[in-house]
């Protein structure tokens, strides 16, 4: 594909603002918007991949402010105990960071302190849910999925409001928990108020890689669907996708290639390190690290395989282990794109290949 893939041009926004389709303000609003998003990105280096964590000090100064507020509020649970409690604050906790949220998020924009206000919504929401529910006669099961679930809806709820892109995150966390609940089977017994046999009784009885595969599987398609809407990774909609990828990755790559790998003795290392490459093919095309990020310990493993087969590494060996590591994500994290370019060309056009991020078409 080429680099700019037009699909709509200054002739097409002419012909809308005489057939009345839009207003000639908005027609001019539209060509700058479009006119700024292409210098954004022009401006990056061609390998960058933009994230943006915080702005400023401000912005952990602010966050570290809340945080400490934030956990005072927590530490009245602990305080003035009971099961009420257990209900009302964690509630409390959540309506403030929403409300905080308000300016923090809306007003000053301020990256660190959203993150860190809606990580607190959505805890004191799941205390909240999970204290409610061990109050009602149903099992752990229920208790657990309910909890997770509503928590999940609610922090889409907060991101439709406030649109944080991390809040996808914070989704996909509960999200998580909900899909091992609903593929776990719990011990029989046990209640709130009895803490050791509830802590007995909850214990897991199920393939649990089987749980973290359909998530993945989940979360990759969201990922997909955020990444197609801003191929050129200059939107809040990208930003979205990187935090789904980030949980894609590590479900995905624990749940297959950790399977192949638990299986120990030197024959499973062919059938990882198979799954492995299919990852960093996968990533490579969508322009996305964090599947490769998440298998850092496999690939660990097989290079581990490769110098100490299966005896035990001595202080050379890791070395040697270390050295090709390190190697191996230097050399792939800089020529990234001269590799993803490659594999790009060499590849028959699929559904979807126009709407990945560009890459260059000339050798």
């Amino acid at each position: 594909m080429a680099d700019e893939a037009k699909t709509f041009g200054p002739a097409d926004l002419r012909a809308a603002v005489a057939a009345g389709l839009v207003t000639e303000a908005q027609a001019a609003g539209l060509t700058a918007l479009a006119h700024d998003r292409a210098g954004r990105r022009a401006a990056l280096p061609a390998e960058d991949e933009p994230f943006e964590f915080f702005r400023g000090f401000a912005e952990i100064f602010i966050a570290t402010g809340l945080a400490i507020l934030l956990a005072g509020l927590a530490i009245l649970l602990g305080v003035l105990g009971g099961v009420f409690i257990l209900i009302l604050i964690p509630a409390i906790i959540a309506i403030t960071a929403w409300a905080l949220a308000g300016y923090f998020t809306l007003q000053r924009r301020m990256n660190l302190p959203s993150m860190v206000l809606v990580s607190a919504y959505a805890s004191g929401l799941y205390v909240s849910f999970f204290t409610v529910f061990s109050q009602m006669d149903m099992g752990l099961k229920g208790i657990a999925f309910l909890s997770a679930t509503l928590t999940a809806g609610a922090v889409l709820v907060w991101f439709r409001q406030f649109r944080l892109p991390f809040s996808m995150f914070v989704f996909g966390v509960f999200a998580l928990l909900a899909t091992y609940a609903l593929f776990t089977r719990y011990n029989p017994g046990g209640t709130i108020d009895d803490i050791d046999s509830w802590a007995r009784s909850f214990a897991p009885r199920a393939n649990l890689t089987l749980a973290s595969l359909v998530f993945g599987i989940g979360a990759f398609a969201g990922a997909m669907w955020f990444d197609m809407q801003d191929p050129r990774r200059i939107g809040r909609h990208s930003a979205t996708a990187f935090w789904l990828h980030l949980l894609a990755g590590a479900a995905l790559v624990n749940s297959i290639a950790g399977n192949l790998y638990g299986g120990g003795g030197s024959a499973a290392i062919l059938p990882t390190t198979v799954a492995l490459l299919i990852f960093a093919l996968i990533a490579l095309v969508i322009d996305r690290r964090s599947m490769l990020t998440a298998g850092i310990a496999y690939i660990g493993a097989v290079i581990y395989w490769a110098v100490a087969g299966d005896g035990y590494a001595g202080a050379m060996d890791w070395a040697k282990i270390l050295i090709i590591l390190g190697t191996f994500f230097t050399v792939l994290g800089t020529w990234w794109v001269q590799m993803r370019a490659g594999l790009m060309r060499a590849l028959p056009d699929f559904p979807g290949k126009d709407r990945l991020p560009p890459y260059s078409e000339s050798k």
